[in-house]
């Protein structure tokens, strides 16, 4: 077994090439059974209220015939239109196989305009004659309740518009990993779920940006009793100029070429940098890279403004039972209790989580009843690679081990796939349903085998410009 050798990153001047999902707004209107290419829409005047849902949200009719054919697949027939507050699209190309995908897309924000994606290998799934269908959802916000409970709305949708599949699967990114996941458990109409970079450790996902924002103030010197779980204006303008300070920059501009190097992380800004590679799925190549690329602030500002996180009833965060330690040694050391002593704990609402159903961030039990595969880059840590641990945690505490294949993809970006990565994923998926034959994964569970220097070289399926570890891609 090969270990990697540590060391600081020396510059980060790469350009990510991430999976880009085509999305667009709708406007609201009443329910359509209409499958033209045109429907005739009035455009908005105003925002329109909705009552199931708890805010106004509006479509946008400029952007509902963005959905046009790809060249050279003219003859798929489209369908757009909005169902039950949700906008959806739909294709079924000439030579449909008789099967449907269902993709969910991620997050979206905040704002009052609903948007719907496309799947990034949209041209691959109709070359291989599939149907495909995704939604808007009814809202925005982090709200996997409304995505699974659309998304289920859209699948029966499909069925009244075009027919009945002989196979439906489900696959999505992000958030929509969080609802694929959900989905997959709560209904027993899809056949199969791919989840990507999805946030498959729901509410602890909430948690590691907590603890991250913790422990930054704890090495900071940060009594305590003065920590805070709370990213607002008071923490932007008091506190984290005192924890750039101490902990190290991150990224700053050389004078002069004018591009963004690395500035020295302090020693307690290293000691930081091992927390967190702990909490994000352990040693593994690239998360040096990843850390130090990121560092500028990016973890500190996803601590919650709110909380609830503007679907639960009460506070969702609960870091009572975190670990905070900077080395592989087995049990902890004098300095890693110090710390772990030193850092606030926060116990969540009773409200603020719950273990089954739909309710406010609903969970992901890890109770498969489908079979699933999961992609995840190393290095992201926008929703880290310990979210794919936790998941397969789960499935074996359940029981449900071999009804999950997990991949790891040698990148650094939040959705970082490339198409090949993706569809290779789900035909192993689909042979594996209709066929029985179970793909092959990586033992995330191993600690040796992901602290390996060419963990995630069997299924990544281009060597980014920025692994400096040298291996050829599988043909």
């Amino acid at each position: 077994m090969k270990k990697r050798k540590k060391g600081f990153a020396a510059a980060l001047a790469t350009t990510l090439s991430l999976s880009v999902l085509s999305s667009v707004a709708f406007a609201d209107q009443p329910s359509s059974t209409d499958s033209s290419t045109s429907l005739n829409i009035k455009p908005p005047e105003f925002f329109v209220p909705n009552g199931q849902n708890k805010k106004n949200f509006f479509v946008d009719k400029k952007q509902l015939d963005k959905l046009t054919h790809l060249e050279g697949f003219e003859n798929t027939k489209l369908y757009k239109g909005i169902h039950n507050g949700a906008g959806y699209w739909m294709e079924v190309p000439e030579n449909w196989n008789g099967k449907l995908v269902l993709y969910a897309h991620g997050y979206r924000g905040t704002g009052q305009a609903l948007t719907v994606s496309a799947p990034s290998v949209r041209q691959e799934l109709i070359t291989e004659g599939y149907a495909w269908a995704a939604s808007s959802y009814s809202t925005n916000g982090y709200d996997v309740e409304s995505g699974v409970k659309d998304t289920h709305a859209l699948n029966g949708l499909f069925r009244q518009l075009v027919g009945n599949p002989t196979h439906t699967y489900i696959m999505g990114h992000s958030m929509g990993g969080h609802v694929t996941g959900v989905y997959a458990e709560q209904y027993g109409d899809v056949d199969g779920a791919l989840p990507m970079c999805g946030v498959l450790g729901d509410s602890e996902l909430f948690d590691f940006f907590t603890d991250y924002g913790l422990v930054a103030q704890s090495l900071a010197g940060i009594p305590k009793e003065d920590q805070t779980y709370i990213f607002d204006e008071n923490f932007i303008k008091n506190r984290l100029p005192v924890l750039r300070q101490v902990l190290g920059n991150g990224l700053k501009a050389d004078p002069d070429t004018g591009w963004a190097v690395l500035n020295k992380l302090t020693d307690e800004g290293s000691v930081l940098e091992k927390v967190t590679e702990n909490l994000s799925g352990g040693d593994r190549p690239l998360f040096e890279y990843a850390y130090e690329k990121m560092f500028d602030d990016f973890l500190l500002q996803r601590m919650p403004t709110n909380p609830a996180y503007g679907e639960a009833t009460g506070n969702v965060i609960n870091n009572t039972d975190s670990v905070y330690e900077f080395d592989y040694l087995p049990g902890s050391s004098k300095e890693e209790r110090a710390l772990n002593d030193s850092v606030l704990r926060i116990s969540n609402d009773p409200n603020g989580r719950h273990n089954n159903g739909l309710a406010a961030i609903p969970k992901v039990t890890g109770d498969l009843k489908v079979p699933t595969v999961t992609l995840h880059t190393l290095g992201d840590l926008y929703v880290p690679f310990s979210m794919e641990q936790i998941y397969a945690k789960r499935a074996k505490e359940k029981g449900k081990e071999d009804l999950l294949v997990s991949r790891a993809i040698r990148g650094i970006g939040h959705c970082e796939f490339t198409n090949e990565e993706q569809i290779n994923a789900f035909d192993d998926l689909v042979n594996w349903s209709e066929n029985g034959v179970k793909p092959a994964g990586d033992d995330i569970l191993n600690p040796e085998a992901v602290a390996d220097t060419y963990f995630g070289t069997q299924f990544t399926t281009a060597r980014r410009q920025y692994d400096s570890t040298l291996w050829t891609p599988k043909q």
